[in-house]
Parts: C-alpha cells; sequence; structure tokens
C-alpha cells in the first residue's frame, strides 16, 4: 500500500464508512417492478416486516413504507441531509411546508438545524414498466454553533449542477458533476447558507465522478491543510489508485493533500468523493439527532414531544404526488419551481 496517500481501504456495508465532516453515507439501489394504481409495487408483500424492510428481498426494499416505499415522516436536529438521485423519483414533503417531487440528477439538500420533519417517499409511477429506483443520502454534520439555527430547504436540479470534463491522452473521458466545490472551471451551487459548506475554509467536496473504459485521470489534491477525504468505488469491475488494484465495492481513504492518479479497467467506472476540513467537535447520537453532548439529545427529544419540531402540515405521514406530476419543489415561502 502506498502509504504516501492511501490511508486505508475497507469492503463498502450499510452504511458506507464515513469521515469528518460527513456522518453517514448510503447508497439506495433497488429494482423496483411496475407500479400499481396507488403509486406502490405491483407484486405481493407477503413475508416482507412492512415499516422495517431493509431486506432487499427480490432486488428492492419497501424501508419504512406501508403503500409506497421510503421514509415517511420522521424528525432530525443538529445536521444535514443532502439527497442524491441517480434513477427514480423522491417526493419530499416537511414541517416547514415545503413540498416537491426530484429525481434522476436532482440533488436536495436539507438543513435540519433545530429541528425539522420530512418525509422521503419513492412513487412508482411506471405501471408499464418496471421502476429502478436509486440515490446516495449523505448526512453531513453542523459546527455546535449552528446546530440549532433555522431549518432550510433547497433544491440543486440536474440542469444547474455544473460537470467537469476532462480527457487524457488517449482520449477518454471523465466526467465529475460538482454537487458541491470547485473542480477547475465547474463551480458547485451555492449550498445552503449556515451549511459547513459555506463555511470560509470547509474545503468541502461533494462529487460523482464517471470514467470510461480504460480512461486515466488524476484526482487534483485538496485546497486546505487538514482535509479529509474518501473515495467511494461503488460500481465498475477494476480500478487503479495511486498504482495499488483496488477491490470494487471500496472505500478508498486518501491523504488529500497529493494528487491521486486514477486508472479504469475495461469497464465503465462511477465513484464518489466526499471531503472536508473536520469539524473536530465531539458527536453525540441518537437515531435522528445529532447533536455534541447527551444532554442536549435529550433536550431534542423533549422539544420534539412538546413541539413536533413545528408540527405536521400534511394529511398523512407519507403523501405522494399525483403520478402525472412532473418535476417540481413549493418552497416554505410559497415559490414554485418547475422543472
Amino acid at each position: 500500500m502506498s502509504t504516501s496517500t492511501i490511508v486505508a481501504v475497507q469492503p463498502l456495508g450499510f452504511p458506507w464508512p464515513t469521515i469528518d465532516p460527513f456522518l453517514f453515507c448510503v447508497h439506495h439501489n433497488d429494482a423496483y417492478p411496475r407500479g400499481n394504481a396507488r403509486m406502490g409495487p405491483d407484486a405481493s408483500l407477503a413475508g416482507r416486516n412492512i415499516g422495517q424492510d431493509f431486506s432487499g428481498k427480490d432486488g428492492w426494499s419497501m424501508y419504512h413504507g406501508q403503500t409506497v416505499p421510503g421514509f415517511p415522516s420522521h424528525p432530525h436536529r443538529g445536521f444535514e441531509t443532502v439527497t442524491i438521485t441517480r434513477q427514480g423519483l423522491i417526493d419530499h414533503s416537511d414541517s416547514l411546508g415545503a413540498t416537491a417531487r426530484f429525481g434522476g440528477g436532482d440533488v436536495q439538500w436539507l438543513t435540519a438545524g433545530k429541528g425539522v420533519v420530512h418525509c422521503e417517499m419513492f412513487p412508482l409511477v411506471k405501471t408499464d414498466q418496471p421502476n429502478p429506483a436509486e440515490l446516495f443520502q449523505i448526512w453531513l454534520n453542523l459546527p455546535a454553533r449552528n446546530k440549532m439555527v433555522e431549518p432550510h430547504f433547497t433544491m440543486l436540479w440536474r440542469e444547474d449542477i455544473a460537470q467537469h470534463l476532462s480527457r487524457d491522452a488517449s482520449g477518454k473521458r471523465t466526467t465529475v458533476a460538482c454537487v458541491a466545490g470547485t473542480l477547475g472551471d465547474a463551480r458547485g451551487l451555492p449550498p445552503p447558507p449556515d451549511s459547513w459548506a459555506s463555511q470560509p475554509g470547509s474545503d468541502l467536496a461533494i462529487w460523482t465522478i464517471k470514467m470510461e473504459a480504460g480512461a486515466r485521470w488524476t484526482l487534483p489534491a485538496a485546497a486546505g491543510a487538514g482535509t479529509r477525504r474518501m473515495l467511494y468505488f461503488f460500481e465498475g469491475a477494476a480500478l487503479t489508485v495511486a498504482g495499488q488494484e483496488v477491490a470494487p465495492s471500496s472505500a478508498i481513504e486518501l491523504r488529500a493533500h497529493a494528487d491521486v492518479e486514477l486508472v479504469n479497467g475495461m469497464e465503465p467506472t462511477e465513484l464518489l468523493l466526499l471531503q472536508g476540513q473536520p469539524i473536530g467537535e465531539p458527536v453525540a447520537q441518537y437515531g435522528p439527532f445529532v447533536m455534541n453532548t447527551q444532554a442536549e439529545i435529550q433536550q431534542a427529544f423533549v422539544d420534539y414531544r412538546a413541539t413536533e419540531f413545528g408540527g405536521w402540515p400534511w394529511a398523512s405521514s407519507d403523501p405522494v404526488h399525483p403520478r402525472e406530476r412532473g418535476r417540481f419543489a413549493r418552497h416554505a415561502d410559497g415559490r414554485v419551481e418547475t422543472r
């Protein structure tokens, strides 16, 4: 192992391993069948523990959904969720009054701050063909000074996410989508105002990387001393990182101060990169709450029982939009975006 560049390599599990300032990363990849009249799976649910179904039975899970797969209303405090969609649709609703349908490359960035309740449902809108759904959900910590900020809902639409295209000496392409951070002339869209990603010097980057078969690409060194970097090799058959062959489905922690050459094998490869300056504060977590002390966790439960973080303005815990509805977002202030 090249001790000068690669810190560690470990297999991907559930969830994926993460490093400060990231708390959690999971890759949902479900081969849902065609949808039924209620936008759930047109298949038997026998043998599933509905409401706790992470089984992957038949290649898909209901998660906590009873009718439509997904995650009905649940609270968060003290961190942010970044949801990167690859296939399928997500119907979002929250206690701020915001709601959306997004997918196919769109990104939702939600600052939970002092407390928010949201749901994320995966409507199976196609009745004549399968409904594959694939996404990353990433939890990004907040520093202590921002854990009790006002919640904030942000949509980053796929058409607006900057792409960095590079060709090697053989003309093979590597394409990087900059959800956050800057690569060459590609600059990520503004993150929420109280995010760690918005702090000067955070050096935070969230990139998805696609390499053509046989492509070579040099991942440039991070800007800041002390930045930490994790590269996830989740799709592909062969990859060499800094001269070392890495097995598929691996998380590779890199020393961020150095350029790293990536050499792809003879199949297309996809990677996810997470990097940033560590927050470097104590982490106390219990389920959906992430604070700095156990006393703050206890207070989060007290506050949620008392206020439900503003209450739930929707008629059900798992609302979905009409089948024919396209991609859109209605923000808490009433502003509507349609794509």
